[in-house]
């Protein structure tokens, strides 16, 4: 099965310094029939306004990861953390028993575009912990790359979830397979350009949502940059 969500369909807010597209309901947006896929909880498109920015708040046991697509996100947490996260770098933040942080896009004259990923863990009130990965564009380049899991790895980051992130680019005669287990599901997230996915025309923003499928093939991209999951049923 492979449903699909058009980006056009997301919720959408927009307060001034943040522009943000809600894969799934979060905040004031509620939509019953999207409230998640599998144990993937948030997909939030957001993007910040120069000097604009996330103050201080908490979060608890959730898997979060940053993706930044263009600008940079400055990261200060209850941990010690101060950081920036550039485009190319996977950060995750595993809120545990508790942390508090915020996020800022201190460019004046720069937009912060990036995408806030929440995954349910799989374990409940760990220790609060911060990890962060730079995945150049040519591991990426016309393939999938393993950029979250259980496990983490050389280009990955350890997630306490059942779950895997990968990410790829793709263009002209770039092709890419992942095998799948039917019994799992597995959500697509095209970033930007234009994919097929298993014979499904994808736009920026579009989305596909996969269950009892056994592969997932992706080629025909026009620039494409894609992010694809693997989740727990």
């Amino acid at each position: 099965m492979l449903r699909l969500r058009r980006s056009k369909d997301r919720g959408e807010a927009d307060h001034g310094w943040l522009h943000s597209f809600h894969s799934f309901s979060f905040a004031e947006y509620f939509d019953p029939a999207h409230m998640g896929w599998g144990n993937l909880r948030v997909i939030n498109e957001d993007r910040v306004a120069p000097r604009g920015g996330f103050g201080t708040h908490g979060h608890r046991d959730m898997e979060i990861i940053s993706y930044v697509l263009a600008g940079e996100l400055a990261h200060k947490d209850s941990m010690g953390n101060v950081k920036g996260i550039p485009p190319g770098d996977v950060q995750r933040m595993s809120a545990g028993s508790g942390v508090r942080h915020s996020e800022f896009n201190h460019a004046p004259d720069q937009t912060t575009h990036f995408l806030q990923i929440w995954i349910e863990p799989n374990v409940q009130g760990i220790e609060p912990s911060y990890e962060q990965k730079t995945v150049s564009p040519q591991r990426k380049r016309g393939r999938l790359a393993l950029v979250a899991s259980p496990e983490g790895g050389d280009d990955a980051v350890k997630i306490h979830a059942d779950a895997s992130m990968y990410a790829g680019l793709f263009d002209g005669e770039e092709s890419a397979r992942l095998r799948l287990d039917p019994a799992r599901k597995a959500y697509v997230h095209l970033v930007k350009g234009r994919l097929t996915v298993n014979g499904q025309a994808l736009e920026a923003g579009d989305a596909l949502l996969v269950q009892g499928e056994t592969e997932l093939a992706m080629d025909r991209g026009q620039d494409a940059e894609v992010l694809l999951f693997d989740l727990a049923a």
